[in-house]
């Protein structure tokens, strides 16, 4: 019985991370087109609904409902699997991530997460990297010269962001002696991460914006010159799948630089609830992610690749050695 029990436990996390993650554009995009808005001085959606609260679902409904075209000299097989090869992965991510301890639940002890891995860290950068995959293929299946070069810039941006980030926790790891997420979040009840990994947090940071492939890293969409970039050709549910993702990421990213640099769900001060704590820290990240949108223009890719390789690297590396000076 107790077995049955904690199946369908681990099931209803689950099916719930997979419903929050595939509803999470709805509001990410209401939130982010009124940021806008005010940023610029003017009032975002206003007509569908209150203060354009339907907007996000008269968006999910068009895209659920647009015609479904692919390029008749297209590779078929391999223009349907990019939207997958780009949505799965970062769902299968959140499968490791803690958002808090055990807490009771009318009696019963629920773990705020669905695995606990020692090795949680390897495993989140091992799947995240499958995820430029699906912008590879996606970009090279279309057969479409603008999609081929959004797609070839992620390459590009790929080997120049990945090396610093891997190096980027490495001092958050010597510093907890774990790789566990859980176990890192309980390093910091005292003293955030923060405190001694600033350097760490910017190289994770920056690095985490390319990832996303956000402002000012967008360079595999740049509309501007690429007229959506790898998913040019895309449309309807397929080019929704490729939107959840970059959602997706955003929130990932997000959450880790919670839960490695600042605390997890360690509160400070103002005595709050673990997960609320945790919570809007989240929201905070996600909002300096939209804020940055509208407040740097896009890089070229060339001068993305000299920040990786050039900045990047070699702080995350000094920061190693500072680490390991400082501290053994």
């Amino acid at each position: 019985m107790e077995l049955i029990v904690a199946l369908g436990l681990i099931v209803f996390k689950v099916a719930f991370l997979i419903a929050a993650l595939l509803l999470l554009p709805l509001p990410l995009t209401w939130l982010e087109r009124k940021i806008a808005g005010h940023m610029q001085q003017r009032m975002g959606p206003m007509r569908v609904g209150w203060h354009g609260l339907l907007q996000p679902m008269a968006d999910g409904i068009k895209l659920l409902t647009k015609e479904d075209h692919i390029p008749a000299e297209a590779d078929r097989f391999l223009f349907k699997l990019a939207p997958i090869l780009a949505l799965v992965p970062p769902f299968v991510v959140f499968v490791a991530i803690p958002f808090g301890e055990t807490v009771s639940v009318l009696g019963a002890k629920i773990t705020l997460y669905a695995s606990n891995m020692n090795v949680a860290i390897l495993f989140v950068f091992a799947v995240i990297g499958i995820e430029v995959y699906g912008v590879i293929f996606g970009g090279w299946a279309a057969n479409s010269k603008y999609a081929v070069l959004g797609s070839l810039r992620t390459c590009a941006q790929m080997i120049s962001y990945e090396i610093p980030m891997g190096f980027s926790v490495i001092g958050v790891v010597m510093l907890a002696q774990s790789m566990s997420l859980l176990e890192i979040v309980r390093a910091q009840a005292d003293v955030w991460n923060i405190v001694y990994q600033p350097i760490g947090f910017f190289v994770f940071f920056v690095a985490g914006l390319a990832e996303a492939q956000r402002i000012p890293f967008d360079l595999a969409e740049a509309e501007g010159d690429l007229g959506a970039g790898f998913h040019t050709e895309y449309s309807g549910i397929r080019f929704a799948f490729f939107m959840i993702s970059e959602y997706a990421i955003m929130l990932l990213v997000s959450v880790l630089v919670v839960i490695l640099f600042f605390g997890g769900w360690n509160g400070i001060l103002i005595p709050l609830p673990p997960l609320l704590w945790f919570l809007l820290k989240v929201a905070f990240f996600v909002y300096l992610f939209i804020w940055l949108r509208f407040t740097f223009p896009r890089y070229r890719y060339d001068q993305l690749m000299a920040i990786g390789w050039k900045v990047l690297l070699p702080l995350s590396i000094a920061n190693i050695i500072i680490t390991g000076m400082a501290f053994f």
